[in-house]
């Protein structure tokens, strides 16, 4: 059972974006239905109210789904609401000429008032939604000036002054314009965001793809160097053979030497690029967590660790960064470093555990997650415990226990 508010954290943020603009574009429909038709009730009959409050709701509805059409085109999901769009048009134009003769027939006063303030307020709203389902400038003011052109016409039947009828069809351009831009900038902002998000996610593949060329490198310079020696040795090896020379053991020796010491070097590549400073990935992974725009705060010293204890906790540092990119959304991680009777403790904690029932983010891939490192640590004798310790906050604990000779030091050290 997920809790209340786990459909919104397991949102990648684009898609929270997505939500928060669609819904204030909804929201411009539910303004809409109280500004100009609840508030109809307290200027005119009940009657009359509700008929305007009727036109107001079904004109906020089309609006709603003009928006939320328009905004599915932008994103490339739809194709462009065109009819829907004219559609919102005719409706609007329907519902500010009932306003108009609602207005012209009936009861001067209030019921004038609440009927023009529907004949205005739908242009507006209009206008700004119908500029979401059109591309370039020069079409949303032509939308915009059309609207605005719309509501002087349609004051003719009212036989207003001229300059009322400039006025009002100035205020459909401004408050339009307004809502336009507005719209505009939202879906701007959309855009940015997955663009965004887009880009960070080329990125992880390139640096996904310079670590295996890394890791291709690493492995020629192993591999190609000793194979070389090996097939010259072998070949020297042969020759001394059938010349019946004592020395071909020796270079057949040194063949097995050579060998399994690129065996070693090998697994060492494999496992862990060769031997990395805990420093070293410390440094990496604040680079590359605020590269991705995640706060960092790494505290702690690891002068003085032994190789291997390094070696170990500076694999978890690297596989918990990946782990904070891949899962969740984090907004913060914090790395400490610790001392503690003869033990070295290193503590990843991040904000942006994914509400899916698990127990912390999956393993990677061959055994690159929370089991390939208890595999690793279990070498040198440490431990790792890994789960969600609070709302939304994933914990990755690592204790390796030191050497006598180097806790001694570092304990007079400090």
């Amino acid at each position: 059972m997920r809790r209340p508010g786990g459909w919104w954290r397991v949102k990648s943020t684009p898609e929270k974006v997505e939500t928060y603009t669609r819904w204030s574009f909804h929201l411009f429909g539910v303004i809409e239905v109280f500004a100009l038709g609840v508030t109809a009730y307290g200027r005119t009959g009940a009657g009359l109210a509700t008929a305007l409050l009727l036109l107001v709701t079904a004109h906020a509805a089309v609006s709603m789904l003009v928006s939320s059409r328009a905004l599915d085109w932008t994103l490339g999901r739809r194709p462009q609401p065109v009819r829907l769009m004219w559609t919102l048009v005719v409706v609007s134009a329907v519902v500010s000429a009932t306003a108009v003769v609602i207005a012209e027939r009936g009861p001067a006063g209030e019921v004038e008032t609440a009927a023009g303030s529907v004949y205005g307020g739908v242009l507006c709203f209009a206008a700004g939604v119908i500029t979401l389902g059109v591309s370039g400038r020069r079409r949303m003011v032509a939308v915009v000036g059309g609207f605005a052109v719309g509501a002087g016409l349609l004051t003719v039947p009212l036989e207003m002054p001229l300059l009322a009828s400039v006025v009002l069809a100035g205020l459909v351009m401004v408050t339009g314009g307004f809502l336009a831009i507005t719209s505009i900038f939202s879906l701007w902002l959309l855009n940015a965001v997955y663009a965004l998000d887009e880009a960070r996610e080329t990125r992880t593949r390139l640096a996904v793809a310079e670590e295996r060329l890394r890791f291709g490198r690493d492995l020629h310079d192993v591999m190609g160097r000793n194979l070389a020696v090996i097939a010259l040795k072998s070949e020297l090896a042969v020759q001394l053979s059938r010349r019946g020379r004592p020395e071909a053991v020796e270079q057949m020796i040194e063949v097995q030497r050579i060998a399994q010491e690129s065996q070693r070097e090998v697994r060492d590549v494999v496992r862990g690029y060769r031997e990395a400073a805990l420093e070293v990935e410390l440094a990496g992974a604040r680079g590359v967590l605020s590269a991705a725009g995640i706060v960092s705060e790494i505290d702690g010293e690891t002068a003085g660790l032994p190789a291997e204890v390094q070696s170990a906790l500076g694999w978890v540092v690297r596989e918990a960064t990946t782990n904070v990119l891949r899962h969740g959304d984090a907004k913060k991680v914090a790395v400490t470093v610790r001392m503690s009777e003869g033990r070295v403790v290193l503590t990843v904690e991040n904000d942006g555990v994914a509400e899916t029932g698990g127990d912390g983010p999956p393993a990677g891939p061959g055994g690159s997650g929370l089991a390939g490192l208890r595999e690793r640590l279990s070498a040198v004798g440490g431990t790792l415990e890994a789960g969600v310790v609070g709302r939304g906050v994933f914990r990755l604990t690592a204790e390796v226990p030191l050497p006598a000779a180097a806790g001694s030091a570092l304990e007079v050290a400090s």
